[in-house]
């Protein structure tokens, strides 16, 4: 009778399931981090202009006002929700890094995956994470902008309150541009990530189990920079959207088009770039959180 241990070892998670659950912890690592830095995003894009004077005179009051837990307001839907959001993005990337990988291959092409073929699927990872963090981000952005005392006792009562002013759809107040800042964030995102990596792992001769983390930390800092220095306009939008009157009737905006054109009228294209200095400030953090968070757990779930 042969060995138990000259047994093949079956492994308990398959591929796919062992993304997913990567890009999961990879996403709690991106929320802890980041979400106070995203508070003060999301209070400088939305405020209307003159109300602080900048980041440090945000956060100042939020401490004065609010107290210092208030930078955790509405954490539970992102820890929950980007969560998810961030198994989305991960698991579709590998998938489609292998279906191109194996693609490159029958075409007696190298391999190895093209910068365009990159993007592609950072895009389309983002599509298919839009159609989740558009609505997480509507009720997490609704907890995050509330007045003291608050508006709403929870993410429950966000979507209860949305649902009955506005209709089961307003939800996804906002998709339109959630859709152009995943698809081009997530292409630029996936693409800066993934050719810093493979440029490391040529160079160093090693493979990606090897990879050290302090480059996994280095090359998620940049993907940060990359996603948000070419999405961040799309983002405004989106956030002026999703703070917008809950009642049709008291809107300020008709729709992502007009909220562009008022936005313009109002501030130029500075108006476009509100609350950049927190975003670009947590960025580098949050996102090499991410990826090393991904890249820890991708590299030991292969040995369950």
């Amino acid at each position: 009778m042969a060995e138990l241990s000259s047994l093949p070892k079956v492994p308990l998670l398959s591929q796919g399931q062992q993304d997913v659950l990567s890009g999961t912890i990879g996403g709690i690592a991106q929320v802890l981090v980041g979400q106070p830095l995203d508070i003060l995003k999301v209070r400088l894009q939305t405020s209307p202009p003159g109300t602080y004077t900048g980041m440090l005179d945000c956060a100042t009051r939020i401490v004065r006002n609010e107290g210092p837990l208030a930078f955790y307001k509405g954490t539970l839907t992102p820890l929950l929700g980007v969560g998810a959001c961030v198994s989305i993005q991960f698991g579709v990337v590998e998938a489609l890094k292998r279906q191109f990988s194996s693609s490159n291959v029958r075409s007696n092409r190298s391999a190895d995956l093209s910068y365009g073929q990159f993007y592609l699927a950072g895009g389309i990872a983002g599509l298919a994470n839009s159609v989740v963090a558009g609505p997480v981000e509507h009720i997490r952005i609704r907890l995050q902008t509330q007045p003291s005392p608050p508006l709403y006792r929870g993410p429950i009562d966000v979507v209860r309150s949305i649902t009955t002013t506005a209709g089961p759809l307003s939800i996804f107040r906002g998709q339109l541009p959630t859709f152009a800042r995943e698809f081009h964030g997530m292409g630029m995102y996936f693409l800066t990530y993934e050719a810093l990596v493979s440029h490391k792992l040529s160079s160093s001769n090693i493979s990606r189990n090897e990879l050290p983390a302090t480059y996994a930390m280095f090359s998620g800092a940049m993907a940060g920079y990359a996603l948000w220095l070419t999405a961040y306009p799309a983002d405004i939008i989106k956030s002026k959207l999703q703070t917008d009157a809950l009642d049709p009737s008291q809107r300020r905006y008709k729709g992502a088009l007009d909220c562009i054109r008022q936005t313009f009228r109002q501030d130029g294209v500075k108006g476009f770039f509100r609350g950049l200095l927190p975003t670009l400030v947590r960025s580098p953090f949050a996102n090499a959180a991410t990826f090393v968070a991904f890249e820890w757990a991708s590299r030991n779930l292969k040995d369950l």
